[in-house]
């Protein structure tokens, strides 16, 4: 299955970049998010729980970062699990373009799906992968809107006494759009 997609985001492309790669802003913009965690300097872990109809799954996912080139575009190897609800392998390539005061974010994904979500289909799980899609967005909007302080010291960072480096950067965006990209890939 072939994804595209893109979105406005209302805010400058470093402040969006800032926000994505805040554990605590990135808690509270993916939705059912319970666990963002650093594996390495470039493989997260997640665990998002969502609730597709009468099935509630706990989705439980790595994503790995290659092929970057900062700030402007990298690329999200993934995989994650919903028990026997589904599976699912992610490739996603991603894109931050600076438009005036805006950013705007773009991604194509590769997504190879199996299990009960697979099977399902319909309007029921279309729509809510485009609810999931849309509330991550607007949650974020409206953490950046609110002028939330987001500094470099809030970053996730391979060792509290170094200086960001480009890699752990980049790697906060990359999880936040792997995580719901996964999420995504396995309820579309």
């Amino acid at each position: 299955m072939e994804l595209n997609d893109e979105v406005l985001i209302k805010a400058e492309r470093e402040k969006v970049f800032l926000a994505l790669n805040d554990p605590d802003i990135l808690q509270k913009a993916i939705p059912g998010c319970e666990l963002i965690e650093k594996l390495s300097a470039d493989k997260y872990k997640a665990t998002i729980v969502s609730k597709i109809g009468p099935l509630k799954i706990r989705f439980k996912g790595e994503a790995t970062i290659s092929e970057s080139k900062f700030p402007s575009n990298y690329k999200i190897t993934g995989e994650g699990r919903g028990g026997p609800a589904g599976h699912a392998k992610v490739v996603a390539n991603v894109v931050l373009r600076k438009e005036e005061s805006s950013t705007r974010l773009a991604y194509t994904v590769h997504a190879d799906i199996g299990g009960k979500l697979a099977q399902l289909g319909g309007p029921l799980v279309e729509k809510t992968a485009q609810k999931l899609s849309a509330n991550f967005f607007e949650n974020l909007d409206t953490l950046l809107l609110a002028n939330t302080p987001m500094e470099t010291d809030d970053m996730i960072i391979s060792s509290p006494d170094k200086t960001p480096s480009y890699w752990d950067k980049v790697s906060g965006i990359s999880v936040v759009v792997a995580i719901g990209i996964l999420a995504w890939a396995m309820l579309k």
